[in-house]
């Protein structure tokens, strides 16, 4: 279903989901997609508990056997030089949703989603927020209602110590991708987390 397909894979910086996260771009590729991976600036930069920037960039290569593209201005050519079939982002922070719920430009991930969107092609948000059910909620319903805008299916992870948190069930990515290049939303969207 997959084969040959261009899948952009955007990664922002929950940081706390690159372990999970980062082995999906392989299964992209073992479904037959070539994989075009894209990074924000805290991905490039940030050192964590979870590792440094360098540490994960290498990891993302590796799975997506290509450099990952870490300027706006070299994410750009991604709408109308070299288009992609589906833009990825996952994990998707809270500060990329209302960023791009609100039409701001200012990432290399949201420069390849903007590019995406111009062409019609879907785009897939697999989100990880702590703010989900607070005040980017109405960016995510925003979002929910847009054309060609699918989610990875997601829930409340942790609702008593963090009721307001909600994150994708990045095992169903590549299903989502599948669904949402035929225009379908993957169901159900909503999930309780085990």
């Amino acid at each position: 279903m997959l084969e040959g397909k261009r899948i952009g894979f955007g990664i922002t910086a929950s940081h706390c989901t690159y372990e999970e996260v980062v082995p999906k771009i392989k299964e992209f590729r073992d479904a037959g997609a070539v994989v075009v991976p894209i990074i924000s600036h805290s991905v490039l930069t940030a050192a964590t508990r979870f590792g440094t920037g360098e540490e994960w960039i290498e990891k993302i290569e590796a799975a997506a056997g290509a450099k990952v593209i870490s300027t706006i201005a070299d994410a750009e050519p991604l709408g109308p030089k070299e288009p992609l079939d589906c833009m990825v982002i996952a994990p998707m922070t809270g500060n990329s949703i209302s960023r791009l719920a609100n039409a701001a430009t200012d990432s290399p991930v949201l420069m390849a989603t903007k590019a995406t969107m111009r062409n019609g092609k879907p785009i897939v948000l697999g989100i990880s927020t702590n703010d989900a059910l607070g005040l980017n909620g109405p960016n995510i319903m925003k979002l929910l209602n847009m054309k060609n805008i699918y989610f990875i299916p997601f829930g409340q992870d942790d609702p008593f110590k963090k009721p307001n948190s909600l994150i994708a069930d990045f095992s169903q990515s590549v299903a989502t991708v599948e669904h949402a290049i035929n225009g379908k939303q993957l169901q159900p969207i909503l999930i309780a987390h085990k």
